[in-house]
């Protein structure tokens, strides 16, 4: 009888109740975010204390599944960095996506010694090659974070990409690694909008196919965005009418 009553109490609860992405990933918000702990099976939480660790419950069980998949890999603890702020919306600095608790971004660390104080690079710039510290530790880890089906796209330095095609060829979550410079020491992974959020604006899907082809040969053959990619001025979007509240008594940090 308990566990019938608890059952239907989840069922007539709003969805307000459940958290929700309200508008785009670069102009949005989020209710009821979740905060991802600080430490769990398989992952940190780096730079915690800019508190910006709360997503929606979708992501953090992505995140923390993901945590489990790397440990039972054997991989070293993966470190999240930024997600969103308890309400969303924009950063006052950094990343101008990041908005609506659907955005995560994950170091690619070099090994398992201790918790670095910044991202490691994975690209000589210069010579624009891969450097040493990208191996098969961080290609397990991107795979693994691709073949969630709740992943709409990870954004990954084209090098990244190329060398993620060299070594799994046609396998159809490709295809969601997107090349995107300033992504050489991270990746960014993204999530599709969820059911229960009807006001989260969702981006175009990715094309079909593994994107190994002519897409990134245009990517590796212009390398001028990668030197280009720096930090980007504070984003200030017009946000939707319902996440206006959220932010009218409070300071943007």
């Amino acid at each position: 009888m308990i566990k019938a009553v608890c059952l239907t109490t989840l069922l007539i609860l709003p969805l307000a109740a459940w958290g929700e992405a309200i508008g785009g990933y670069a102009a949005g918000c989020q209710t009821n975010a979740r905060a991802l702990p600080v430490a769990g099976a398989g992952y940190r939480v780096v730079r915690a204390e800019r508190q910006r660790y709360y997503g929606q419950a979708q992501l953090i069980d992505y995140l923390q599944a993901l945590g489990k998949r790397a440990q039972q890999a054997g991989l070293p603890p993966m470190l999240v960095a930024d997600i969103a702020r308890r309400h969303g919306g924009p950063f006052a600095y950094g990343h101008r996506s990041h908005q609506t608790g659907l955005d995560a971004d994950i170091w690619l660390r070099p090994g398992n010694g201790p918790l670095p104080s910044r991202a490691r690079d994975m690209v000589d710039h210069k010579l624009y090659i891969l450097n040493r510290h990208f191996g098969d530790n961080q290609r397990q880890l991107i795979a693994l974070a691709a073949q969630d089906a709740r992943v709409s796209r990870i954004f990954v330095h084209p090098l990244i990409k190329q060398a993620m095609c060299k070594t799994y060829g046609d396998a159809p979550w490709l295809g969601r690694l997107r090349p995107w410079f300033g992504h050489s020491s991270h990746f960014h992974v993204r999530l599709h909008c969820p059911t229960q959020s009807p006001n989260c604006v969702s981006q175009q899907a990715v094309p079909p196919g593994t994107g190994c082809g002519r897409e990134l040969a245009g990517w590796i053959n212009d390398k001028s965005g990668a030197l280009t990619a720096g930090p980007r001025k504070p984003w200030r979007p017009e946000l939707p009418a319902a996440c206006r509240p959220l932010f009218d008594h409070k300071e943007r940090r």
